[in-house]
């Protein structure tokens, strides 16, 4: 499958969630009057549409992880690769089978959700693939609090995401980080619950999942440039 036929899907099939979830928005209190009720539906089908995206990238992972050996340095590094994707706050349980030469794969989120895989032992390279890897570029994607519109994180975003979708993908990141084990731990040890603190201390597979990545490690308000003004007599002469 080549790059022209690939990357499409992939823009309109998360383009297709988000529109879908943001037409629940409007739609459920027009169509009801029970806002706890309407708060459910939304909440089950985001659930549902965000667990068939995990299950998804989850399996793609599993596919394209390079696993050249069982050697104890691979694995830790293949389990930091799980831990930072997909188990943000959850359990991440890997077993080697050396006799079949593969690594069995187990995460257990705080929900209860569980995904399960098996990693045969083979290295990947980009001529092995089959399919070519589509890297979709990331583009600025500045943002800033109403509070304090002076003070601007500049974030990327992929490119096939509109700055609407990725606000609200990055909305969503911020309420999943919260609800964590970590987000959970952080705000016991009194951190406050606030976009700065969240996009400073989010691992970067949750920020990647919505499509959005920090671009420095720490938040910094534009700096205004000072003018020079010239000097007298240094005028450039021809």
């Amino acid at each position: 499958m080549s790059k022209d036929t690939t990357k499409p899907k992939a823009k309109t099939k998360v383009n297709t969630e988000l529109q879908l979830l943001e037409l629940l928005k409007q739609v459920l209190p027009k169509a009801t009057h029970d806002s706890k009720l309407a708060g459910k539906i939304y909440e089950a089908v985001e659930a549902e549409l965000k667990a068939k995206s995990r299950v998804a990238a989850f399996e793609k992972f599993c596919e394209r992880v390079e696993l050249p050996d069982l050697e104890a340095k691979t694995l830790e590094d293949v389990k930091l690769q799980l831990a930072a994707a997909f188990g943000a706050g959850g359990d991440v349980v890997i077993q080697p089978d050396r006799k079949e030469k593969s690594l069995a794969v187990e995460i257990t989120l705080p929900d209860g959700t569980q995904f399960q895989n098996q990693i045969k032992v083979r290295p990947i390279t980009a001529a092995e693939s089959d399919e070519p890897e589509v890297k979709l570029k990331f583009v600025p994607f500045p943002v800033a609090l109403p509070g304090d519109p002076e003070l601007v994180w500049v974030l990327g975003k992929r490119e096939d995401l509109s700055a609407e979708e990725a606000a609200i993908a990055l909305g969503k990141a911020e309420e999943d980080f919260w609800g964590s084990k970590a987000g959970q731990k952080f705000l016991r040890d009194r951190v406050e619950r606030s976009f700065p603190e969240f996009i400073i201390r989010a691992p970067a597979g949750l920020l990647g999942e919505a499509g959005v990545k920090r671009h420095y490690p720490t938040p910094e308000p534009i700096k205004v440039l000072r003018v020079l003004k010239p000097q007298k007599g240094s005028a450039h002469r021809p």
